[in-house]
């Protein structure tokens, strides 16, 4: 992947190469986790049904690249990939798409999202539609609209919610039809870990932010507490897993999640190493 990227920013890539680097497809592992973790604590209730998993599993996808589109489109007004963006190209920016057709595709998507929604309200009701519909508006708001959520440096609080807690136990609810407190707490720990995704981004574009006018948390108290920010992230994340067990909501077979946790240590010593396009990977 990190190949790909770097051969799209160093040439112009055709059409659909184009579409699939603003779709941005490494993000979309952060939309199948908390459902398939979601999916788990339904099945631990012995309430798993595969049609609205799987509905649940399309719809994540589909808001995630609308927002991915979107966020290409919106940036690219407001400066902020400018040419002296460290990350990956952005295809609007790049000029490798129009934004009218980037913005386009994003509503084709939230479409697509909504149809699965439309079937998701007829298995498990009219919840279904406050989730829905909060998600939708969130894409678009997360970069855009009068109070964009990323330039008000409430991103990972935006992410921690929609690709954590919403995520995992919209999940279970479209199977179970209730939520338990383990999907709750899981999909507060998921989304920590997309946060710290977030986090990273953040923290490699912190100068092009603040001259862009987007206040990122990092762009606004510096390199020093997005690494913090970033380790904190992972902690939490392991750390939730281990309270589910003592409090004796979930069995000890959870714990399988702390394997990760060595992994984790050493992504948060890389981060408070690297700066800049040492970030990327």
């Amino acid at each position: 992947m990190q190949a790909t990227i770097r051969r799209l920013s160093a040439e112009p890539p055709g059409a659909v190469r184009a579409w699939i680097a603003a779709m941005r497809p490494a993000t979309l592992l952060v939309s199948v986790g908390p459902v398939l973790v979601g999916t788990a604590c339904a099945h631990a209730r012995g309430a798993l049904r595969p049609g609205p998993a799987l509905a649940a599993l399309a719809g994540a996808l589909l808001l995630q690249i609308a927002a991915n589109l979107w966020n290409d489109a919106a940036d690219a007004a407001r400066g902020a990939d400018g040419p002296d963006r460290l990350g990956p190209s952005r295809a609007v920016a790049s000029g490798w798409l129009e934004a009218r057709s980037v913005r386009r595709a994003t509503f084709a998507a939230l479409a697509a999202a909504f149809a699965m929604g439309l079937y998701l309200t007829a298995a498990a009701g009219w919840p279904v539609v406050v989730i829905g519909l909060c998600s939708m508006v969130a894409a678009l708001a997360y970069t855009s609209g009068p109070w964009p959520l990323a330039y008000r440096g409430l991103g990972e609080v935006a992410v921690v919610l929609f690709f954590g807690v919403l995520a995992t136990s919209g999940t279970e609810y479209v199977q179970a039809r209730s939520v338990s407190a383990p999907s709750v707490t899981l999909g507060v720990g998921l989304g920590c870990l997309a946060a710290a995704v977030l986090v990273v981004n953040n923290l490699r574009d912190r100068d092009a932010d603040a001259r862009a006018g987007k206040r990122t948390l990092a762009a606004r108290y510096g390199r020093r507490f997005a690494v913090a920010e970033y380790a904190a992230l992972l902690g939490l994340a392991h750390l939730l897993v281990v309270l589910l067990v003592m409090r004796g909501a979930a069995g000890p077979s959870l714990l399988l999640g702390l394997l990760t946790a060595p992994w984790a240590i050493v992504l948060a010593a890389r981060v408070r190493r690297s700066d800049g396009r040492a970030l990327n990977p």
